[in-house]
């Protein structure tokens, strides 16, 4: 995939900036069309995902409860953005908005210049959750040929690109095995590999690593660092730990309260996102962006009660 992976600047202590009416991603690179007359322009690559004043209201029994407000949101090609915030504050509303499950009550959002559904109808992203969602009476190969197979593609190619997954995840060797002799990690592997079936430009991740231990969790980040640079892919991850936000990201994006908001986005300066290793976790520059975060998080909340942070792994 020829999507880039943008690069995150020195390792110095990130700064929180401020959410403001146009949340972009780090400059990308552009594309060259030759206009009338030969002049060369440059036309930049539509953004992963670019909303702007998006809302979503649901209506209950109870009367309407508004869980989005005015998000503006631009996810460059090929960046990895976290959405952090409190229990309840929109997050996986947002996603499944881009994922096309849902639609906004207002405002304009787009996925690589196309409207949800189309990009969803193109195959555009794939989803991982936090359930890996593996049909149990399909082998691990047939859990990540899945999606191909929906859409018409041969048996031929389904092979090979299922053994080309597996080698990527690693599980080569399990190709013939069922889900339920997999470990949760495992299956988390063949989740995020049938996601990657199609070679979609954008992950939707939400909270795909939850419910694991915390070795295994942390080994899944790792791995899902390396596969993110190898595939080129932006991804938009939903998580409730400020660490893993952190080790992910190029930016971590800290939503308020419902209704949703984004309050504050910040950048995490660390070493660029395909080279970060289990060493990153001991660098003073990861802890100093643990703390923005942590602090631009409390920032977020205040206000709003207490106990306004709860689900949030404030560690």
């Amino acid at each position: 995939m020829s999507v880039p992976v943008p690069m995150t600047g020195p390792t110095t202590s990130p700064a929180t900036s401020p959410a403001t009416s146009s949340v972009t991603g780090p400059a990308t690179s552009t594309a060259t069309s030759t206009a009338a007359g030969g002049a060369h322009v440059s036309t930049p690559p539509a953004a992963a995902v670019h909303a702007v004043g998006v809302g979503k209201v649901f209506t209950t029994r109870a009367g309407t409860v508004t869980a989005l407000q005015d998000v503006h949101l631009t996810v460059a090609a090929g960046e990895f953005v976290s959405l952090i915030g409190p229990s309840g504050c929109g997050k996986s509303t947002l996603l499944r908005l881009v994922a096309d499950l849902d639609t906004p009550s207002s405002g304009e959002l787009t996925v690589f210049g196309k409207s949800p559904r189309v990009a969803r109808e193109a195959q555009d992203y794939g989803i991982a959750f936090q359930q890996a969602g593996l049909l149990p009476w399909r082998t691990v190969a047939a859990n990540v040929a899945l999606p191909l197979e929906l859409h018409g593609v041969g048996r031929r190619e389904r092979a090979a690109r299922a053994a080309e997954l597996l080698a990527l995840v690693g599980l080569t060797d399990f190709a013939a095995h069922f889900p339920h002799q997999l470990s949760g990690g495992m299956q988390q592997r063949v989740a995020i590999a049938r996601a990657l079936a199609e070679r979609p430009s954008l992950l939707l991740m939400d909270e795909p690593f939850g419910a694991l231990d915390e070795m295994t969790r942390e080994r899944m980040q790792t791995e899902l660092v390396r596969l993110c640079a190898e595939s080129g892919a932006a991804v938009v991850f939903v998580t409730h730990s400020i660490p893993e936000a952190v080790f992910l990201s190029d930016r971590v994006v800290v939503m308020s309260p419902r209704p949703g908001r984004i309050s504050a986005v910040v950048p995490v300066a660390l070493a660029a996102t395909d080279s970060r290793t289990e060493d990153l976790r001991e660098d003073r520059a990861f802890f100093d962006a643990v703390t923005a975060v942590r602090e631009a998080l409390h920032a977020g909340s205040r206000g709003a009660g207490p106990g306004s942070a709860r689900g949030v792994d404030l560690r």
